[in-house]
């Protein structure tokens, strides 16, 4: 018989009474999570995300997940001989590439993930914007000054899109069923073309469109740090562009704060940037006091 007086067992307790009002906050809410990354190459850290969503849904919280694969991408394109142009750090997506970013994200990586929950004990369907009129998408359109004569110009960045409708009946259907719906950032233009949506933009339209509790980006940073590395936990808006007005933010996260500002300011919670290379950091971030990552709210 099992010592109740064991400090871990009573560790363990405590754990799960702390848990307690987050637990009963977020019962019957939706998070919208993006995965991609350093933790979705290391099979531990595929196990330990696949484990931690089901716990979610076991407990009452309904999951959505949105995976990226850049780097799956440029892979199978080396692969099949179809060399990658980039332009102020987007990749220019013609015809023959986004046949290839289809394959590999409605393809081999929405299944793998689906499969890896499917093991931790959850139910998972795997699909796309083009799924059930999901997403519909819309040409992304960026401008860029030219350095000569400081003259914005637009880029054609090819099929590369962001989403314009999205049809949440899809998701609240998959996930009232008991299942977790996981989505590809593939989706249809009006004219039935396919664009490729990148994985961040497409986590905060979903979670905008769904009115989730919480936007989690995982990436490969514990989140926003200031200039001595130390953890920024709670931003607003003005306070995230203080920051890069002050070089404090910069390179990547730009823009990865720029979709979670748009997903708080569109009827998201709040959203978190966090690292997903952390064992259950998505766990420690929900049910603790303490937290994990960068909150972002509105106002």
């Amino acid at each position: 018989m099992s010592n109740p007086h064991d400090p871990a067992m009573l560790a363990k307790a405590e754990t799960l009474t702390e848990a307690l009002p987050y637990l009963q906050r977020y019962a019957g809410r939706t998070f919208v999570v993006k995965y991609g990354g350093h933790a979705m190459g290391d099979p531990d850290l595929a196990h330990d995300f696949a484990e931690d969503v089901v716990l979610l849904k076991a407990v009452g919280i309904n999951p959505v997940v949105v995976h990226g694969g850049g780097p799956q991408i440029g892979a199978m394109l080396k692969k099949v001989g179809v060399e990658s142009q980039f332009v102020d750090g987007l990749r220019v997506t013609d015809a023959q590439t986004a046949q290839v970013a289809e394959m590999v994200l409605s393809g081999a990586i929405n299944k793998e993930i689906v499969s890896w929950i499917t093991k931790a004990g959850g139910k998972a369907i795997g699909l796309s914007g083009k799924d059930g009129g999901l997403v519909t998408a819309k040409k992304l359109t960026r401008t860029t000054k030219d350095p000569d004569s400081n003259i914005e110009q637009v880029l054609d960045l090819g099929f590369v899109g962001e989403p314009d409708h999205i049809d949440t009946s899809v998701l609240e259907t998959i996930s009232a069923a008991g299942m977790i719906p996981v989505v590809a950032p593939i989706a249809p233009c009006a004219d039935g073309s396919t664009y490729n949506i990148n994985a961040d933009t497409m986590a905060g339209a979903v979670a905008a469109a769904l009115h989730a509790a919480r936007l989690f980006l995982l990436t490969d940073v514990p989140g926003v740090l200031d200039k001595q590395d130390n953890l920024l936990t709670d931003l607003r808006p003005a306070d995230i562009a203080r920051l890069q007005q002050d070089g404090t933010i910069s390179g990547g996260m730009i823009p990865k704060l720029e979709t979670c500002i748009h997903a708080v300011e569109a009827g998201c919670e709040a959203a978190v940037v966090l690292d997903g290379r952390v064992p259950h950091a998505m766990l420690i971030e929900i049910f603790t006091s303490t937290g994990a990552g960068t909150l972002i709210r509105a106002g």
